[in-house]
């Protein structure tokens, strides 16, 4: 979901994190090969956050999988970096959840498309030297509370 507020947008987004053997499933694209980010994606009007986060990880992976539960709420600041929003201000909202991973879990194929491009996945360490979306995940992931952690970052400056 995705809505204009005076010249920037409003994102309301999912982020699903599937941990497995220490490892974070992440999704990348080729037209920014340069960092990658959570499974997950814009909640549509009238689905909840819960109901996004099971369509995007199935539409992604491929498997249908249960919440565990809530982990954190990221307020973000930021310049859109791709089109339309290039350039404009976007204030986004993401739930990140927890995802009960099965123990047989395999991804059915490393990549999917999202539109008209293909995005891939990959398993990655959190204190991987690459760059990766959310940046706190690195320190989070290492030491996870049983709590909601708020997060807010600001990328504007």
């Amino acid at each position: 979901m995705t809505v204009p507020c005076g010249e920037g947008v409003i994102n309301l987004r999912v982020g699903a994190i599937i941990m497995k053997e220490g490892k974070i499933l992440m999704a990348g694209s080729h037209n920014h090969p340069d960092y990658l980010y959570t499974v997950g994606g814009r909640i549509q009007f009238g689905e909840t956050a819960e109901e996004a986060v099971v369509r995007e990880v199935y539409e992604e992976t491929g498997v249908k999988m249960e919440i565990d539960r809530l982990g954190f709420v990221e307020e973000g600041y930021f310049y859109g970096d791709s089109e339309p929003y290039l350039g404009k201000e976007i204030y986004e909202i993401v739930f990140f959840f927890y995802m009960k991973v099965p123990k047989d879990f395999e991804l059915k194929s490393e990549t999917f498309m999202e539109g008209d491009k293909e995005e891939f996945l990959r398993w990655i360490s959190p204190d991987i030297e690459m760059k990766y979306y959310p940046e706190f995940f690195r320190t989070e992931l290492l030491h996870p509370s049983d709590g909601v952690k708020h997060m807010v970052t600001d990328e504007r400056k």
